[in-house]
C-alpha cells in the first residue's frame, strides 16, 4: 500500500551546552494511505516536537520527513497542501472569526472556492454540535467549542492527511464518540491517512491498529495494537464460579495467588487472579475444587492498551489517562 507520510532518522535538540535538551533521538516510522497511526509517549516525550516537524513548524537538525514522496524542507508549499492539523491549545484556528468565516478561509488556502463548500461546512458544524454557533466570533465560545472549531478546520481543508494532536481534549463523551465515528469513515471510505496523538487510551485503542510508542525522545515501539497485548499478557485470569465462595476459600486464595476484589454478578462470583508461574493454573483449579466451587468459565485476561503503555514506559496510569 502507498506509504502517505515517511519519518526517518529525526534528532532535535533544544538549547546548547549543558541546559541542552534532546527531544528526538532518531525518530523513524511510516503511515500508509488509509491508516490510522497512534503516536503514543509520556508527557515531554516528543510527540508534539514530532508532529510539529512533520507540518515544517520545527526544524531538526537531521532526518528527512515526506508527505507522498515529498521532502517537507525541500517543497514546503507543496508538501502543505496535503496535510491539515489541530494542535493543542487551538492554534489553527483564528479567534476573531466565525466558526463558518475559519472553515472558508482554510478552505481557501487549498484554492477550494468557499461558496461551494458552505453547505459541507454547515453540515459538519452540525455533527460537531455548532449549527447554533456557526456565525459567533471563536473568541466568545467555550474551551470544548474551540476545539470543535479546530476540528472542523482541519475537515474543512480537505487534505488526504491530517495530524491530530490531543483532539479530543475538551470534548464530552457524546462528542468524543461523534468525532471517533468521523475519522473512522475519512479513513474507511476517503482513504484520508490520520496520525493521532492522545493521551486518551480507549479512544486511540478503538481506532487504530497499530501505534508508535516514544518514551525521551526515541522510537521504543512500533506495532499492532493486538500484537502488544499478546506479547505483554500475564498469567492473569478471569475466574467466574456458581454462588458464593466461603471466606476460607478466599482466604486461601488471597494467601497464594495475587486476587482481585470478587464481585458478585446474578448468583455467580467472578475473580480475577494473577499467577506468578503458568503451572500455578492448575493449582489455582485445585484450590477452587477443593472448595467445593463449580467453575463456569476460565479465560485469560488481555491487557489493554494502557496497560501495554505503563510497562513500556513506566509512566504512572494518571498521567496515561490525564
Amino acid at each position: 500500500m502507498e506509504i502517505a507520510l515517511r519519518v526517518e532518522g529525526l534528532y532535535k535538540t533544544y538549547g546548547r551546552g549543558a541546559k541542552a535538551v534532546q527531544a528526538l533521538k532518531d525518530v523513524s516510522f511510516a503511515v500508509k494511505r488509509g491508516e490510522i497511526l497512534g503516536l503514543l509517549g509520556p508527557n515531554g516525550a516528543g510527540k508534539t516536537t514530532t508532529i510539529k516537524s512533520i507540518l515544517g513548524l520545527i526544524e531538526v537538525d537531521r532526518g528527512t520527513i515526506e508527505v507522498f514522496g515529498i521532502n517537507v524542507w525541500r517543497r514546503p508549499r507543496e508538501a502543505a497542501r496535503h496535510m491539515a492539523a489541530v494542535l493543542e491549545g487551538n492554534r489553527n484556528i483564528y479567534w476573531r472569526l466565525t466558526p463558518l468565516e475559519n472553515m472558508a478561509f482554510m478552505a481557501g488556502l487549498q484554492g477550494i472556492d468557499p461558496k461551494s463548500r458552505r453547505r459541507q461546512h454547515e453540515a459538519i458544524l452540525e455533527i460537531l454540535g455548532l449549527a447554533d454557533k456557526k456565525d459567533t466570533v471563536v473568541n466568545h465560545l467555550s474551551r470544548g467549542m474551540k476545539q470543535k472549531v479546530a476540528i472542523a478546520c482541519a475537515f474543512a481543508r480537505e487534505t488526504e492527511i491530517l495530524l491530530l494532536d490531543e483532539p479530543t481534549l475538551g470534548l464530552d463523551l457524546a462528542m468524543s464518540y461523534t468525532l471517533r465515528q468521523q475519522l473512522l469513515t475519512l479513513a474507511r471510505e476517503e482513504k484520508r491517512t490520520i496520525l493521532l496523538s492522545s493521551h486518551d487510551m480507549d479512544v486511540v485503542q478503538d481506532l487504530c491498529k497499530r501505534v508508535v510508542i516514544i518514551d525521551r525522545g526515541k522510537v521504543i515501539a512500533d506495532d499492532e495494537v493486538a500484537h502488544l497485548q499478546r506479547l505483554f499478557a500475564g498469567d492473569t485470569y478471569e475466574v467466574v464460579v456458581a454462588g458464593s465462595l466461603s471466606d476460607e476459600v478466599l482466604s486461601l486464595l488471597s494467601s497464594r495467588f495475587h486476587l482481585g476484589e470478587p464481585e458478585a454478578m446474578d448468583g455467580h462470583t467472578r475473580l480475577r487472579v494473577t499467577l506468578q508461574r503458568h503451572e500455578d493454573l492448575y493449582r489455582l483449579l485445585d484450590v477452587l475444587r477443593e472448595g467445593d466451587a463449580v467453575i463456569r468459565s476460565l479465560s485469560r485476561v488481555e491487557p489493554d492498551l494502557a496497560t501495554v503503555f505503563l510497562k513500556l514506559t513506566g509512566t504512572q496510569r494518571k498521567e496515561v489517562t490525564a
